[in-house]
Order: structure tokens, then C-alpha cells, then sequence
């Protein structure tokens, strides 16, 4: 293979974000051709690179970058199936956003810097996917998190962006300081930054802190991939624009984490207990995430709770061992997530509002922007996991991984002993995912209800309204840039898990095991999905039927946009079918559990306030000693001062009196 294919991929998305930079003041008119096209053609090449590589075969290049006394670094390339796939996922749905955002921010000022943060980004990911060395991933993965940064507070002017901003790079950083430590005692204990040297260690028992070098690696996941307890950042990140939320949920920064740990698996089967603890964390964050998305009135903030749970699944499928079944489920996600977001973008162009229940008051939405009714019906169908849609497959194939994990047989294939997975990993994940599919399928019905096919029913002041700052114009239709990317990736949502597992090409790209769903797997699976949708449906009835036996005074309406057309505001908080299902865990449910708070008593307002005791010491305390010992050299000046008055007589009188005085006290002391 040429080499020059694979290098391109991340250095053309680079190259095109420096000359977006550089230009997008002076010449704005070549802000998109700089941004669509050299992550356009890096798609092209992630292709070509992984058609020209073929299944089962690997491709390994480096050069040392310096030496440092010890492991050296390298600039390396490490090309295989898992980095094929996961790079042609991120050039589709890189190039589908650059598109996007071309009509979604077309009135945007700071469009420019956008898009070239946006194919900086998309480089980063690249680098990530491809690199061969430990430092060199690294690089990638801070380039991304300070890419996140200013994307998401891209509408700096907003307080919600600021705050958001802010907190996703303070918490993805306390993640990514044990997780550097983690890296350099790989280093150490492996002799190298070197991936497959790394691994060829790690297989032969070489590694001597497997388990401290495993759990330092899973908090940087835990803060890059948002699972608990660092998963808290990843919801308010929704204050950033929409295309920014589907290149970041789908295939850059938190797909980065799941990579990581699925490249570097075989460390972890060295540590039962690193497992577990994976298993655990995914555990609670498939399930917490899952009921907090239930609970949700914002489009975006559903969407992203939904994107925690997913990355759940991909955790626990690699918590059970499996490194395949994690990576199917993240390029599956990755596609109908990303479609997710750009019809939640076209939907909120529409509606003008973020809100769900704001949604339900305008009356036919769904006929305003069909294109965005239908492709996201499809992509909820895929997040169900219903057959024989993409999400289907994937998601059954993580189940199935920790149903044998679960029985002590994991699905390591060549990594590791089937024994080295603990059961009780297995059955935490099993039973997490299965209950997690029932309330998938249950916020996935409640929201495509309430949204598109809510009836007109009165509700009280003060209903839900919160407009997005969004530049699109919501009184013209969409244009074509912001539709058929949705279409483009419908077809992988709808097609993926077919084409990957009819021919079994996919399982011989990954590591040659089989990825078919068991049989009472799928129907365990299945069922309970459709049990979810059963169960949301009839709470959404439930509710609406109530609602409208209630006879509640309609109050004049106020503020919308013009290019609304509002009717009688239905499914208020009171009529949410999310209430109803979760009772008394809703309140808690929709403020995350509290988890922001209880990190806000711990974490923040114990650092604030040694901050404000530092800053009245250092104002109270050491800038008084500095002005104290700048000030008594002019206080003793001041006091010489007086005895310096000019006048001879009075010097030899001083002079005169002293003499005297000596005298006075040697005849004393004689």
C-alpha cells in the first residue's frame, strides 16, 4: 500500500483548518470549499486505505520522533480492521456535518472558525484512529478536547455556552490527568509507547501494574467517552450547535475512549478487576442515563442522555471481553446518532425551539419537515434496536457477548483466556442492557409522540417554550445542504448490520469471531424493546386522555416567532408521559440525579472557597507584610528627615550632648 493514502487523512483535514483560519477574515467566500472539501476527499481516502488494506491484514510504519533516555516516541501508523472501519465512520459523518453546517450556519459571522475547528477536530480523531504510538494518540486526544471547547461554546455570548464549555474541558482534564499517568506506566512497564509492542507485552505477562495501569486508563475513558461519575459534562454540551453535538456523540471525541480501550484490550484482560469495574460503570451509566432521558423536555439533552447509555453498551460489551461487539455497536451508534442530531437540527430549524413539549403545540410539524419525520423515525427504530435496522444487530451482539461472558465463556477470541472476564461482569452487563433496551424504547416512543403526534389539548401558563439560538430562518424551508445528508446516512442506519453480517465481512475485518445474535438472546432483546414501545405508547395515552378530560382556561399566547403557528399547547409538564412511567424518580431523573450538585457540596464549593480564603490571604496577609516592608524605609527616612535641618550650631549641640553622654557612661562603668 502507499503510504502516502493513509497520511493524508488526518493531514488534509489539518491543512484545510490552518487555511480556513488564515483566510476566513479576509476571503469568507472560501470558508466552505476549505471546509467541505478536505474532509470530503479524507473520506474518500479512509475508504480507499481500507479497501486497498483488505480484511485481516495489518499495516505497521514508524519513524522515531526524538529520544528521551527511555521508551522512545515514534511516529507511527498502525493500520488494521478496527482502524479501517472506525476511519471511514468518521469521514462520512465528518464531510455529512461540514455540509450541514454550511445552511445551518450559513448567516453565522463565525462560521469560518467553525468549520476549521470542526475539521481540526475531524483531524484529531484521525490521528487518534491511526496512530501507533501511545504520545502520538495522545496528542490527538487533547487536540480534540480543546476543539470541544470552543466548539460547544461557540455561542460564547450565552452564559449556558460559557458554562458549558468550561465545564466539558474541566471534566474531560480530571479524567485525562490519571489517564496520562496511565500511559506513562505503560510505557514504563512495556519499554515502549509502541502499540503492538505494547500488546505483544501485555500477552506475555510482561506488564507489572496491569491493574493500577488499567484503572488510571478508565478514567480518562470515564471523562473522554461520559461515563459515570464523569459523564455529567456531556448534556450540557448541548448548548454548543447542533452539527457540533453530531460529530462529537458519533464519531470523534467520546468514540475516542470506546477505541482506546477496545485497541488496548488485551492490558485490561490482565485485571479481573479493572473489568468489573468497567462493568459497573457501565452498568450504572446505561441505566442512569436511560431514566434521565426519560425525564427530558430538551430534543438535544434526550439525544445526548441517549448517547451516554449507548456508550454504555460499548463499555460493557468490552467490560464482557469483547472488543468486536463494542466496536459493531460504535459505528452503528455512530451512524444513526448522527442522524439523530442533524434531524433534531432540521427539526428545531422548524419548530425554532428546543423543546419537546414546545413542539407539540405547532400544528403539523411533522408535514413541515417530512424528510426529518421520516429519517429520524428511522433512526429511532435503529436505537430501539429493532431488525433489521443497524442498532438491531449491534446492540444483540453486545448482549450476547455478556450472556457469555455471563457463563464464563467471553468472546476474547485471541486477546485472552475466556476465563480472565469475571461472570459477575457479565450478568451486571446482561441484566443492565436488557433493562436499558425497555427504556430505550420507552423516552424513543415518548418523544417521537409528543413531538409529531401530540393532539391539541389546553395546558396552563407557562408551558415549556425555550428558542435555541439557531441562525436559520424558521419561516423558509430547509435547503438541500441540511436534507440529504440525513438520506446518506439513513443508509448505513438501515443497512449496516445486514451488509456487515450476511457475507460475514464484517467479523473477518475485525478479529475472524462471529457476531450473529443468539437466538434467545435476540428474542430477549427484541421483546423487551418492544415492550418499551408498548409501555411508552400507552403511558403517552394514558396521559393525553387525562389531559383532555381536564378542562383548563387557554391563556392568550405570547412571544413565539411569527412563523409558528401555534394551537392550543398540549403535553405540558403535568400530561408527560415521562411523569406517569417514572413517578417519584422523575424530578430527580430530570436533574440527573443530582449528580451536578453533589459534585457542586464536594468538589466546587469546597474550591471556591479555599480559593477566596487564598485570595483574602494573599490580600490581608502577604500583600500587607509587602507594603509594610516598602513602607518603613520611608518611615525611617521620614524620621532622619527631622534631625537633617541645615543648622551647624544645632549639629555641633548634638554633637557636644553625645560626647558628653559617652563620657558620662565610661566614668559610670569605670
Amino acid at each position: 500500500m502507499n503510504l502516502a493514502l493513509p497520511i493524508l487523512v488526518p493531514v488534509l483535514p489539518a491543512l484545510g483548518a490552518a487555511a480556513g483560519l488564515a483566510t476566513g477574515r479576509r476571503h469568507p467566500g472560501l470558508a466552505r470549499p476549505l471546509a467541505v472539501l478536505p474532509v470530503a476527499v479524507s473520506a474518500v481516502l479512509a475508504l480507499a486505505t481500507a479497501l486497498q488494506l483488505g480484511t485481516g491484514a495489518t499495516l505497521d510504519a514508524a519513524t522515531r520522533l526524538a529520544p528521551t533516555g527511555g521508551p522512545e516516541i515514534s511516529l507511527a501508523l498502525h493500520l488494521d480492521g478496527f482502524s479501517s472501519l472506525i476511519s471511514v465512520l468518521v469521514g462520512l459523518v465528518a464531510t455529512c456535518v461540514q455540509v450541514y453546517s454550511t445552511a445551518y450556519l450559513k448567516d453565522d459571522p463565525r462560521y469560518p472558525s467553525y468549520a476549521a475547528l470542526v475539521s481540526l477536530f475531524t483531524a484529531a480523531m484521525f490521528l487518534v484512529v491511526y496512530s501507533g504510538d501511545l504520545i502520538v494518540l495522545l496528542v490527538g486526544w487533547e487536540v480534540m478536547g480543546i476543539c470541544s471547547y470552543f466548539l460547544i461554546g461557540h455561542h460564547w455570548e450565552t452564559a449556558d455556552a460559557r458554562s458549558a464549555s468550561l465545564k466539558a474541558f474541566l471534566v474531560t482534564k480530571l479524567g485525562d490527568v490519571p489517564f496520562l499517568f496511565g500511559l506513562f506506566l505503560l510505557g514504563a512497564d512495556a519499554g515502549t509507547f509502541r502499540i503492538t509492542e505494547v500488546l505483544h507485552t501485555a500477552s506475555t505477562g510482561g506488564l507489572q501494574h496491569p491493574t493500577l495501569i488499567a484503572l488510571l486508563l478508565l478514567a480518562g475513558v470515564a471523562g473522554k467517552s461520559a461515563q459515570f461519575p464523569l459523564h455529567t459534562w456531556l448534556p450540557d454540551a448541548m448548548a454548543g450547535p447542533t452539527p457540533v453535538s453530531a460529530l462529537i456523540h458519533a464519531a470523534t471525541m467520546v468514540a475516542a475512549g470506546i477505541y482506546l480501550v477496545a485497541r488496548l484490550l488485551p492490558v485490561f484482560l490482565l485485571s479481573s478487576a479493572a473489568l468489573l469495574v468497567l462493568a459497573v460503570m457501565a452498568a450504572v451509566t446505561m441505566v442512569g442515563s436511560a431514566l434521565c432521558a426519560l425525564a427530558q423536555d430538551d430534543l438535544k439533552r434526550v439525544l445526548a442522555y441517549s448517547t451516554v447509555g449507548q456508550l454504555g453498551y460499548m463499555a460493557g460489551a468490552l467490560a464482557s471481553g469483547d472488543r468486536q461487539a463494542a466496536v459493531f455497536h460504535l459505528v452503528s451508534h455512530g451512524a444513526f446518532k448522527a442522524l439523530l442530531f442533524l434531524t433534531a437540527g432540521v427539526v428545531i430549524h422548524a419548530a425554532h425551539t428546543n423543546s419537546i413539549s414546545a413542539m407539540s403545540r405547532i400544528e403539523g410539524l411533522r408535514h413541515r419537515v417530512p424528510d426529518a419525520y421520516w429519517t429520524m423515525g428511522i433512526a429511532l427504530v435503529a436505537l430501539v434496536g429493532l431488525p433489521p435496522f443497524a442498532g438491531f444487530f449491534s446492540k444483540e451482539s453486545v448482549l450476547t457477548a455478556a450472556e457469555h461472558a455471563a457463563h464464563g465463556e467471553a468472546l476474547t477470541g485471541h486477546l485472552g483466556p475466556a476465563t480472565a472476564v469475571p461472570a459477575a461482569a457479565g450478568w451486571t452487563v446482561l441484566v443492565a442492557g436488557l433493562l436499558t433496551a425497555l427504556l430505550t424504547a420507552a423516552y424513543a416512543a415518548r418523544l417521537w409522540l409528543v413531538a409529531f403526534h401530540a393532539k391539541p389539548v389546553a395546558a396552563p401558563a407557562g408551558a415549556p417554550y425555550s428558542p435555541e439560538i439557531d441562525e436559520a430562518d424558521p419561516a423558509h424551508a430547509e435547503p438541500a445542504a441540511m436534507r440529504w445528508p440525513l438520506w446518506v446516512l439513513a443508509v448505513p442506519t438501515m443497512g449496516f448490520g445486514l451488509l456487515g453480517l450476511r457475507s460475514d465481512w464484517l467479523p473477518r475485518l475485525l478479529d475472524g469471531e462471529s457476531l450473529r445474535p443468539g437466538f434467545e438472546t435476540a428474542v430477549l432483546g427484541t421483546g423487551t424493546a418492544l415492550a418499551g414501545l408498548l409501555i411508552g405508547w400507552a403511558a403517552w395515552r394514558t396521559v393525553n386522555a387525562r389531559a383532555a378530560a381536564q378542562p383548563v382556561r387557554v391563556p392568550p399566547q405570547a412571544g413565539p416567532p411569527a412563523a409558528e403557528t401555534l394551537t392550543a399547547p398540549a403535553a405540558p409538564a403535568a400530561a408527560d408521559p415521562g411523569r406517569l412511567l417514572l413517578g417519584p424518580l422523575y424530578g430527580p431523573a430530570q436533574h440527573g440525579f443530582g449528580v451536578d450538585r453533589l459534585y457542586s457540596a464536594l468538589f466546587v464549593r469546597p474550591t471556591a472557597a479555599a480559593a477566596r480564603l487564598v485570595r483574602f490571604l494573599d490580600r490581608a496577609v502577604v500583600e500587607t507584610y509587602v507594603r509594610g516592608a516598602g513602607a518603613a524605609p520611608g518611615w525611617l527616612g521620614r524620621a532622619v528627615r527631622f534631625a537633617q535641618t541645615g543648622n551647624a550650631q544645632g549639629y555641633l549641640n548634638a554633637l557636644l550632648a553625645g560626647a558628653v553622654l559617652l563620657a558620662v557612661l565610661v566614668a559610670v562603668g569605670s
